[in-house]
């Protein structure tokens, strides 16, 4: 799933790319990904793209003077830019990759694609950002919340910080990918509780967040968006890498699974060297 950084980089990459280029037109070939119908796709014809953003992990692409473009990737979800379309057939409604289509008047423009069977991708055309339900819920940016406000969002939501960082009402922005990172970074269990955090430990979290999220949105700003995928990959210490070492201490990165996701973590950095037993309702290191 894109997360802050890789979307921040996108943004970016849309700005410098296609700022000052006009729409041709917004073509929407997964009907289900478009959750707004007033202003209908067509008002976005002829106004000028005039720069992109980012709130959380929802991408916001700002048309003319008062209209946004605002996507939520989702967990499959991403942008490909194209310098020419293979032709200028309007797009049929149908199953594949593509959900939304946006043709520029040089003849670029940009795929919003999903890959797989569950569909999420979503898509708003709105006036104001804050009518996306999911935008206007957001907790602060995991960037900009300094530490007082970080401990506070923590704090007032009891759970595993795992669970509780991924949160976005509680903070925008992290993800599956970088709360593994961030806390193998903090020298935390993901099982730790909010609320039993020490301020030495969160101190340490919070540093670790904001080090974990500046080297990957500095990594990642400047990349063309085909390259984010891989940019991130390689960054990575813990997530996504089960079975190998870790590049701290040298144990072997271990996971727990879930019924739709898993986490990575290391013993010897994270658990006091003790592996969490796999499975979701165990008693688990604190």
């Amino acid at each position: 799933m894109p997360e802050l950084p890789e979307v921040e980089a996108l943004a970016a990459y849309l700005r410098e790319r296609a700022a000052g280029r006009r729409v041709d037109r917004i073509e929407i070939s997964a009907i289900s990904a478009l959750k707004t119908y007033d202003p209908p796709p067509s008002a976005a014809a002829g106004l000028e793209l005039t720069g992109a953003s980012r709130h959380g992990k929802f991408l916001d692409i700002h048309l003319g003077a008062d209209l946004h473009l605002v996507v939520h990737l989702a967990r499959a979800g991403w942008l490909h830019y194209r310098d020419a379309f293979p032709g200028t057939a309007p797009l049929k409604p149908g199953k594949g990759p593509i959900a939304v289509r946006v043709r520029l008047d040089d003849g670029s423009g940009f795929d919003l694609t999903e890959a797989g069977t569950q569909k999420k991708l979503s898509a708003y055309l709105v006036k104001d950002p804050m009518q996306v339900p999911g935008v206007a819920k957001l907790g602060p940016d995991a960037l900009a919340a300094d530490l007082p406000t970080f401990a506070e969002r923590l704090r007032g939501r009891r759970g595993q910080v795992k669970g509780v960082l991924t949160e976005q009402e509680v903070l925008a922005g992290v993800g599956n990918a970088y709360s593994d990172e961030i806390l193998h970074a903090a020298k935390l269990s993901p099982f730790a509780i909010t609320t039993r955090l020490t301020d030495e430990q969160m101190a340490g979290l919070h540093s670790a967040l904001r080090d974990v999220l500046n080297d990957a949105v500095a990594r990642s700003v400047g990349q063309r968006a085909a390259e984010l995928k891989g940019e991130k990959r390689s960054g990575l210490q813990v997530h996504a890498r089960t079975g190998l070492p870790c590049p701290v201490c040298g144990d072997t990165v271990r996971e727990v699974s879930f019924a739709d996701s898993s986490l990575q973590y290391c013993p010897t950095c994270q658990t006091g060297g003790k592996p969490l037993a796999d499975r979701r309702l165990s008693r688990l290191v604190r």
